[in-house]
């Protein structure tokens, strides 16, 4: 059985002093007709996809290889939907930011941690829906849950792929063993 998936994917382009405009044909004609193509930034293109699949692995997987077909030498900068904010997370939920901010302030030992703590911290949803399926019982969209576990792992996997490259220091692995 098939699901609608959505989720968007941002890529820089091979030449960043190309028109963008000009790829949108090339990836109509690979498969990405099911995508809405945003090229309002210099040497980059983002494509919002409402694309049919048996997973949500199958959805991106797909598209990503339809991008780099139509365009090649593209690089996937980042897939979401995968970091929020609390007022994404209280839009998704359907409650209030404060809401959201009470249940993380009143339950800091299951609360996900967050990426980034700051004025406006940020989470990866897919721990956060997880969160609000387990512990608040709430009832939450597993299409949801499975297009924000893909794309997680695919953002960390590229942020991975680049540390790896750029080289790892000992001493900052043997922090996390």
């Amino acid at each position: 059985m098939t699901s609608e998936y959505e989720f968007m994917l941002k890529f820089r382009l091979p030449d960043a002093n190309v028109d963008p405009q000009r790829f949108v044909k090339a990836l109509a004609e690979a498969g990405c007709d099911d995508a809405t193509v945003g090229v309002g930034q210099r040497g980059r293109i983002a494509l919002d996809f409402a694309r049919e699949a048996e997973t949500a692995l199958d959805a991106v997987v797909s598209a990503v290889r339809a991008v780099k077909q139509a365009i090649p030498g593209a690089e996937l900068v980042e897939a979401s939907p995968d970091l929020v904010g609390l007022t994404d997370v209280a839009d998704l939920v359907g409650c209030t930011r404060q809401n959201i901010r009470k249940l993380m302030v009143s339950n800091p030992a299951t609360f996900p941690p967050a990426v980034h703590e700051g004025t406006q911290s940020l989470w990866h949803l897919r721990q956060v829906l997880a969160w609000f399926r387990d512990t608040q019982k709430r009832l939450i969209d597993p299409v949801l849950i499975d297009i924000s576990d893909v794309t997680m792992k695919l953002n960390i996997a590229n942020e991975s792929r680049q540390l790896r490259s750029a080289g790892l220091p000992k001493d900052i692995e043997a922090l996390f063993s």
